[in-house]
């Protein structure tokens, strides 16, 4: 995935079909905002699939520099913030007010990264199976370390086993990336969105299926 304008419009709508199906296993508000959460990694990768053919020269500048911004616009201004609102919304009450830590650093990260591209400049080419988006930002590695730190980090200080047990997964997930090629970390996080997406799935299906009923046999007395 993310390797061609074609592989983003596959794994956009196969990410939005996850989300589709997780939106249909969400019983309350704050599991209907989980699960947004893959139907915006779907969107988010569609739109990518445009910028690929614009920089292929395929489409009009017109077309593709608007959906540019609009990726960045969901990678730096709504991701950091949405995860960890939505993470916090299926703690128990008692877990909840640690995750506003988290949602506040995910805010004052937006706030940098979106005046950091509406200020500009903003660059993006094609490097070999991504592309590699530029932008200057004021002390870069503390403001990646901060959405790092709101993404990852509601998932570690969560109350379930599962969703800290993913949020490790998570942290390893983007260590590699960056470990693999920094300047691809945006493009390619798209592909790790697709593993997200079928967990936050699963973690519906789990959280919100009736518990089992037992059984009681009776039995007559014997005459």
């Amino acid at each position: 995935m993310c390797f061609s304008a074609e592989a983003d419009l596959v794994a956009g709508v196969l990410v939005g079909a996850v989300g589709v199906d997780a939106m249909r296993h969400a019983r309350r508000p704050f599991e209907r905002l989980l699960a947004t959460l893959p139907l915006v990694f779907g969107v988010h990768q569609l739109v990518e699939s445009v910028v690929w053919l614009g920089l292929e020269g395929r489409v009009d500048e017109a077309v593709w520099h608007p959906a540019r911004w609009i990726y960045l616009a969901i990678a730096f201004g709504l991701v950091p913030v949405l995860v960890p609102i939505a993470v916090g919304g299926i703690e128990p009450v008692t877990h909840r007010l640690r995750t506003l830590v988290f949602t506040g650093v995910g805010v004052g990260v937006a706030i940098v990264l979106m005046y950091s591209i509406i200020r500009g400049p903003v660059t993006s080419v094609v490097e070999d199976h991504h592309i590699a988006y530029t932008a200057e930002l004021w002390h870069g590695s503390i403001i990646v370390f901060g959405y790092v730190l709101a993404t990852c980090g509601s998932l570690l200080m969560s109350g379930h086993v599962h969703v800290r047990a993913f949020g490790v997964v998570n942290v390893v997930a983007v260590a590699l990336l960056v470990w693999l090629d920094q300047s691809a970390l945006i493009s390619l996080w798209c592909a790790w969105a697709a593993v997200t997406s079928i967990a936050i799935a699963v973690h519906l299906r789990v959280a919100t299926r009736p518990p089992a009923v037992a059984e009681i046999e009776v039995r007559q007395p014997a005459l």
